[in-house]
């Protein structure tokens, strides 16, 4: 009889598919035992799992088992649930979702926060703003750029440093309509995002010339990572920051650039916002943007199309040849609306070799845009 009830204890433990249910891939069993000790409210997350569906039982394991400990013990469940419920709703849609690896999809379009923003509740309204725009794309990147022409005028949000903080969710940048770069890219990565775009947040703490940080998008396509921004580019990976992205420097916490990660990376993304924090896992990417600046500042050259501007900013013309008049201003030039570049001029006490340079098309109509100087 002993014998009878072990064997029927075994077949429902393999009926149920193991300690947290049917869906949930066996190597996620470890990883979730770890997650939950300890955790709070670890009963409220085990009869969540229990209580999802099958078919969405996976996604909610691989959130709840990388998700920041803060999260675990205080996120709103039924926030998950409508993630997760409408994350895969876009996989089911739309063939680019269907086409992404497992590992892509979970890490770079399940998840239902950017960085550390608040959490709310985006995925829905996001995909019921998205949906209908992208439902006649034929391929991803036809997708991609609908959504990043759209998302200003869709969401009503422009760019305004007066907003209340950096790290804005997607609701507290529409309630205000503004946000910085920051706030700009959390609202582009969610609406890639809920169509089933992957996409994922990437910046410096500092440009090369300590002109201070900057936030951006990147998305991934069939061959690999490209960055836009919210307000769309000309082109993928032609952004106003390129001449200064090719100047990151890998390794450097200050000065490379890192892209966000929801699975752990070994490595954390510095959030100048937030600076004590390292619960924001991340990738130093800095390479890439390097060769990418090589080889559009190598086609040009040969291509004969652009020319090197070199800016050099005094306090009085008469004065021109004495390092000590020069004065650290920064910088923007522009194409009609489109900005093609930024930096800052040297100040008094930098080499006299040190100078600001811009590669820019030959034929285009330009102009510059000195704000005032900083400090030297």
């Amino acid at each position: 009889m002993k014998k009878n009830l072990i064997l029927i204890a075994a077949a429902a433990l393999c009926a149920c598919g193991g300690r947290y249910g049917a869906g949930i891939p066996a190597e996620y069993e470890q990883l979730l035992d770890g997650a939950l000790t300890g955790c709070p409210r670890a009963d409220s997350l085990r009869t969540l799992l229990r209580e999802t569906p099958r078919e969405e039982r996976g996604a909610m394991a691989y959130l709840i088992a990388w998700m920041p400990q803060g999260d675990r013990d205080t996120m709103r469940l039924d926030l998950l649930r409508e993630n997760v419920t409408y994350a895969l709703r876009a996989r089911a849609e739309f063939p680019w979702a269907q086409a992404l690896p497992d590992s892509v999809f979970l890490n770079d379009v399940l998840p239902y926060a950017v960085v550390d923003e608040v959490r709310d509740a985006w995925r829905r309204d996001f995909y019921e703003r998205f949906a209908p725009r992208v439902k006649g794309c034929t391929d991803i990147r036809a997708a991609l750029d609908t959504v990043n022409r759209i998302l200003p005028s869709a969401v009503g949000v422009e760019y305004n440093t007066l907003r209340e903080k950096t790290n804005q969710s997607p609701s507290e940048s529409m309630r205000q309509g503004m946000a910085s770069c920051t706030g700009l890219s959390i609202l582009l990565v969610d609406a890639l995002r809920s169509v089933g775009i992957p996409a994922r947040f990437a910046g410096t703490a500092s440009w090369h010339d300590d002109r201070g940080n900057h936030s951006w998008t990147e998305v991934r396509l069939d061959d690999g990572w490209h960055f836009t921004e919210f307000y769309q580019p000309s082109a993928l990976d032609r952004a106003w920051f390129l001449a200064d992205a090719g100047q990151a420097v890998p390794g450097e916490r200050k000065y490379a650039i890192y892209a966000v990660s929801f699975r752990p990376t070994g490595d954390w993304f510095p959030m100048v916002w937030n600076e004590e924090s390292r619960d924001i896992h991340a990738e130093d990417v800095s390479q890439s943007y390097r060769d990418v600046y090589a080889a559009y500042a190598d086609q040009a050259a040969r291509a004969g199309t652009h020319t090197t501007v070199t800016f050099r900013m005094f306090r009085d013309k008469r004065h021109a040849t004495e390092s000590g008049d020069r004065i650290a201003a920064n910088v923007d030039v522009f194409c009609g609306a489109e900005q093609m570049g930024g930096g800052r001029t040297a100040g008094p006490l930098q080499d006299m070799n040190d100078a600001l340079k811009f590669l820019l098309e030959r034929t285009a109509p330009t102009r510059s845009v000195t704000r005032t100087p900083a400090a030297s």
